[in-house]
């Protein structure tokens, strides 16, 4: 008998990106497209059920076993490397972690380096791989503003096409990490539902790499 895998989407345009890419692979759920409030999707036939939660949410109901797989943000499982298996790279909400600060930036070695980020941990990782002591300054809103208000020296932020920063005077110095949407799944479903959660993942990463043709 087919087993139902339960499968966590982030919310918003990549949610909406990664069920198109899951349709092309063969796990449609066209109630899903159905306006409403319902929170939870189902196609027995195809053996999937969905529900969408907040991005950064995402590794948590995987790694908890609310779900079986789900897709999250490589900025996510960096930041907090949840206890998942990471399967396959979608391809999808492409962007990278930069380093930034105004143009005229110089770094003084003497002191430690002032970063205002949202991720302290992805940061303090990639400047402890360059032996620079840095002090780390964590802001949940709009970081661009903190170097021009002399809070912090540089940002390490995701970079998309790079306006925001421009706008704000800002230029990227240097890029942390490429980002992407991955497909992760749940060590124990991982090993109780293998047959399919490797089947998924195989038709998912073909998906997404015959959307780049």
């Amino acid at each position: 008998m087919k087993k139902t895998i339960n499968v966590a989407l982030p919310k918003g345009r990549l949610g909406d990106r990664v069920y198109s890419l899951f349709e092309r692979a063969g796990y449609a759920c066209p109630s899903i497209l159905d306006p409403g409030r319902k929170l939870l999707f189902e196609n027995e036939e195809a053996g999937v059920r969905y529900f969408s939660v907040k991005p950064s949410d995402v590794p948590i109901y995987v790694e908890r076993g609310v779900a079986d797989v789900g897709v999250a943000g490589a900025d996510i499982l960096l930041e907090y490397s949840p206890d998942v298996y990471e399967l396959c790279d979608l391809r999808l909400g492409r962007c990278r972690m930069a380093v930034a600060a105004k143009k005229d930036f110089r770094d003084d070695n003497s002191r430690p380096l002032r970063v205002a980020t949202k991720y302290p941990a992805i940061a303090r990782e990639y400047y402890r791989s360059l032996g620079r002591d840095i002090d780390v300054i964590k802001l949940n809103g709009s970081i661009e503003i903190a170097p021009l208000l002399g809070l912090s020296d540089v940002i390490v932020d995701i970079v998309e096409t790079g306006k925001t920063l421009a706008e704000n005077g800002l230029v990227p110095f240097a890029t942390v990490t490429e980002i992407s949407a991955r497909l992760i799944a749940n060590k124990v479903s991982y090993e109780f539902k293998n047959k399919e959660i490797r089947e998924m993942a195989s038709r998912a990463e073909a998906a997404a790499v015959g959307g780049e043709k």
